[in-house]
């Protein structure tokens, strides 16, 4: 099943420098691509969000490759990892172990491709594990997963809890309204960056994107 799921993300990616991370080639669905311009009866995939490098990815995976001490020697979880380029970067930084997790299996098939691509071996977890304890984990990595407000609650209680147990939470976000003012008093944002052109063209009006640390 995996093996038919990597050959319909080939067929319909292309390999992509063009983002915040360079360093990390990538495929994604880019404007070259006939799908980004397919009518919604002509995509092969349900909600494809792993083909796109989303702007809080994008500004997780720059500050882990920017600041390796964050995760080396760790060990990481990136939850909705889509592409996996938060789980490559910390697997590059010396993360003594990183577990790419989404619930999609295109994601997961997705990962492995681009880790493939970027010579790395990566672990991957397909089970629903907001909710559960990560007692394993030292490190959670969280992009682009503020869109929804009853989802940004369910997500944001339970980022809460875990903290309690010494881990660091690391959230991209480019200022979706999920991430509400009264959950950003319970952030610290460490690191902001301007989007390259090609990023502004595929997410629809965002210029920057943050990164944050769950205090």
């Amino acid at each position: 099943m995996l093996k038919d799921l990597a050959s319909l993300i080939v067929k319909h990616t292309v390999p992509s420098r063009r983002h915040l991370t360079p360093e990390l080639v990538l495929r994604l669905v880019t404007p070259e691509c006939p799908l980004w311009r397919a009518k919604e009866d002509e995509i092969p995939f349900k909600d494809p969000f792993w083909a796109f490098y989303w702007p809080g990815g994008q500004a997780t995976a720059r500050y882990i490759l920017d600041n390796g001490e964050l995760v080396k020697g760790r060990r990481v979880l990136d939850i909705g990892c889509g592409c996996g380029a938060g789980t490559i970067a910390a697997v590059k930084m010396g993360a003594s172990r990183v577990v790419a997790n989404d619930i999609d299996p295109y994601a997961i098939a997705a990962t492995s491709i681009n880790a493939i691509l970027n010579d790395v071996a990566v672990e991957t977890n397909s089970n629903d594990l907001i909710g559960t304890k990560c007692e394993e984990f030292d490190t959670i990595l969280i992009g682009d997963m503020f869109y929804d407000e009853e989802f940004a609650n369910v997500l944001f209680g339970w980022l809460q809890g875990v903290r309690g147990e010494g881990k660091t939470i690391l959230i991209g976000d480019p200022g979706r309204h999920g991430l509400t003012e009264k959950r950003r008093q319970h952030i610290e944002l460490i690191a902001k960056y301007n989007l390259p052109p090609e990023s502004c063209i595929e997410n629809h009006g965002f210029t920057e994107t943050s990164l944050w640390k769950l205090k």
